[in-house]
């Protein structure tokens, strides 16, 4: 047996059992399930047993080889190269290779393979149903209960453990709204999906007070912002309200469904739109709160609605 081969096989069975020792002393080999081990070794097997043949051949047809053949058209100061086919061996191998990266791609390991991401996903969603499960039917009380426990978690960092909104940095939700925010939405329009679709609030460019048969003035907005950030109280701004207002967000400010949001006071669905579309105002924007669970939204909703009453 020549030399070069024999060299080739010793290399083989020394690379292969340094292999499957590494691997076993690392309790690699593991259970019947263990893929990703058994691929890896069978793996290394195969790039050793390739690497050793191709080796040995061109080894080989160094030592036993002679130029000749076609040569190229093309040549570099005078030296070319021969027109030589492409090695049978070495398509077959490459092909095999190939189907089979695409196959421990697809199949083997990477996409099919675990994920602590993905086992933490089912986990929590798992939990998820058995939470929302757990408190379908809680009472009033509880569900404010819920809601404060949610709220010090998700809201308190902006709008304060209070609900004041910091000193101006969130919205203060001891109240259903501010004389700036009620200015800021009239003067530049609304598109927050209070109602939980998209039903935008025009500017005061297509605010008409019926009253007066008008656009909407300065001094008018400025009224009906102290009536309606003093809870729709008193006479002073009413008859704008009465007129610009009340057509969409009903006479007494509590809103009317599929037109427009309560300026009265806050109320589950809005809560629950707000959490589940964010929001753009006077101060800035609040993003989506798409992390929470309906019974926990519900709670929310339960718990903010009481603070302003």
């Amino acid at each position: 047996m020549n030399k070069t081969v024999l060299a080739a096989i010793v290399i083989v069975i020394a690379m292969a059992g340094a292999t499957y020792l590494a691997v076993g002393s690392a309790g690699g080999m593991g259970g019947e399930g263990d893929w990703v081990n058994k691929l890896a070794v069978l793996g290394a097997l195969v790039l050793v047993v390739v690497t050793a043949f191709v080796v040995t051949k061109y080894v080989r047809q160094m030592q036993t080889d002679k130029a000749s053949g076609k040569l190229a058209d093309e040549n570099w100061d005078g030296i070319g190269e021969y027109k030589n086919e492409l090695p049978f061996g070495w398509a077959v191998i490459f092909l095999g290779l190939n189907i089979w990266a695409i196959w421990y791609f697809l199949a083997g390991y990477p996409v099919n393979a675990y994920s602590q991401i993905g086992e933490y996903n089912e986990e929590v969603a798992a939990h998820d149903t058995k939470f929302e499960a757990e408190h379908a039917n809680m009472d009033e009380e509880t569900l404010k209960e819920m809601g404060g426990s949610v709220f010090i978690v998700q809201c308190a960092p902006c709008h304060g453990l209070q609900a004041d909104g910091i000193d101006g940095k969130a919205a203060n939700l001891n109240v259903r709204l501010e004389e700036k925010t009620i200015k800021h939405v009239i003067n530049n329009g609304s598109n927050n999906q209070l109602l939980g679709m998209e039903m935008p609030m025009p500017d005061r460019n297509g605010l008409m007070n019926a009253n007066t048969g008008a656009l909407i003035t300065d001094a008018e907005i400025d009224a009906v912002a102290k009536y309606v950030a003093g809870g729709l109280k008193g006479t002073e701004g009413a008859d704008v309200f009465a007129g610009t207002c009340a057509a969409c967000h009903g006479a007494d400010g509590k809103g009317i469904d599929m037109v427009g949001p309560s300026l009265a006071d806050y109320n589950p669905t809005l809560v629950a739109n707000v959490l589940k579309h964010g929001k753009k105002g006077a101060i800035g924007a609040m993003p989506a709160f798409n992390n929470l669970t309906e019974v926990q939204v519900k709670a929310l909703g339960a718990y903010v609605t009481g603070l302003s009453k």
